[in-house]
C-alpha cells in the first residue's frame, strides 16, 4: 500500500471508530480488506473502475461470504472518501457483488434444551465444583442469551446484587439489559460459594478466566452427557435457542432485538423463520375464514 493510501484509510478507520464507535477488531478487519484491495489493485485512493475491474478475478475463489465483506469494506472506503472530498467520485458500482444467502441459525429443540439441564442439574447435585460450574454456564447461556466472551468474561462481583438483570457493554461498547432469572442466580450463587474468594473473574481459568474455546469444549460436553450429538451444539447454539424459544412463546421481535444486543433488527429477524409452524397454527385458528370454516364444518368456532 502506497504512502497516500496508508493516509487515507488511517483517516478511514480514525473516522468509524469516533462517529461510529467502531470496535478495535471491526477497524482491524477494514484495514486488512482494504490492504488486500491494494495488493490487487496496486492503489485505493485513485483507483477507478479499470483497476477496480481485476477484483472479480483476483478473488474468484474467495467464499462468497469474505468477497461479500470485502466489497463491502470498499464500499464504505469509497463512500468516505466522497463524503469527505478527497475524490470527486465513487467507483464502487464497480465492486464485485455476491450474492449471498445468510444461512439459518443452527437450533435445539426444547426437549433437547431440557435434557441439557436435566442431565447439568443431576450432576451438579453431587455439589462437586466443576459441575456446580457447568450447571451456572448453562444457566446463563440459555437463560440470558449471553454471547460467550461476555459470559467467560463476567467479574467476580457480577449477579452479587438482587436485580434481576444484567448490565453489559457488548459489541462495539454498546451496553444492554439481560436478563437474570431466579434459577440462573442460584446456580451462579452455588458455584460462587467454591471459587477462589481472591478471583476477579465469576469463572477463573488458570491466570483469567476460562477462554472461550474451553467454553465450547464445556457445552459440547455436556451435550454429549444429555445424548445430543456434540457437533450441533455449541455457545452461539444456546444463544439462537434462547431467542427462537422466546419468539416461539409470543416475544416481541423488538424486545428480543434489545436483549440479544443487535444493531439491526434484520439481524433478529432470521430467528422468525423457525416459528413458521406456530404462525401457521395462528392464522388458522383465528383468521376470520378460518373461524367462519370451523363454524361450517361443526366445530367449536
Amino acid at each position: 500500500m502506497t504512502p497516500d493510501d496508508r493516509a487515507l484509510v488511517d483517516r478511514f478507520a480514525d473516522a468509524l471508530a469516533a462517529e461510529r464507535g467502531a470496535a478495535r477488531n471491526t477497524l482491524l478487519a477494514y484495514r486488512s480488506d482494504l490492504a488486500a484491495a491494494a495488493e490487487v489493485m496496486g492503489c485505493l485512493g485513485e483507483a477507478g473502475a479499470d483497476e477496480i475491474g481485476r477484483l472479480a478475478e483476483a478473488w474468484a475463489e474467495l467464499s462468497a461470504v469474505t468477497l461479500a465483506r470485502r466489497s463491502a469494506a470498499l464500499r464504505r472506503f469509497y463512500g468516505f472518501l466522497v463524503e469527505e472530498g478527497l475524490r470527486a467520485d465513487d467507483p464502487s458500482a464497480a465492486l464485485p457483488r455476491p450474492r449471498t444467502v445468510r444461512p439459518l441459525p443452527r437450533i435445539l429443540e426444547r426437549h433437547e434444551v431440557d435434557a441439557m439441564f436435566a442431565e447439568a442439574e443431576a450432576r451438579a447435585a453431587s455439589n462437586e465444583p466443576l459441575r456446580l460450574r457447568n450447571l451456572a454456564l448453562l444457566e446463563l447461556l440459555y437463560g440470558s442469551g449471553l454471547r460467550a466472551t461476555e459470559l467467560v468474561s463476567l467479574p467476580a462481583a457480577a449477579l452479587a446484587r438482587p436485580e434481576p438483570f444484567l448490565i453489559l457493554a457488548g459489541k462495539g461498547g454498546k451496553e444492554r439489559l439481560v436478563p437474570i432469572s431466579e434459577r440462573a442466580r442460584v446456580a451462579v450463587a452455588r458455584w460462587r460459594a467454591v471459587i477462589p474468594k481472591a478471583s476477579a473473574w465469576l469463572f477463573p481459568g488458570g491466570a483469567r478466566h476460562i477462554s472461550r474455546v474451553r467454553l465450547f469444549q464445556l457445552v459440547r460436553a455436556m451435550a454429549a452427557d444429555a445424548g445430543i450429538a456434540p457437533d450441533r451444539v455449541s455457545p452461539h447454539v444456546l444463544r439462537h435457542a434462547f431467542a427462537t424459544h422466546l419468539l416461539a412463546g409470543g416475544a416481541d421481535l423488538r424486545v428480543v432485538q434489545a436483549l440479544l444486543g443487535h444493531a439491526d433488527i434484520a439481524t433478529t429477524q432470521i430467528y422468525t423463520h423457525v416459528d413458521a409452524g406456530r404462525l401457521v397454527e395462528l392464522v388458522n385458528r383465528v383468521h376470520p375464514l378460518a373461524r367462519a370454516t370451523l363454524a361450517k364444518n361443526g366445530s367449536p368456532a
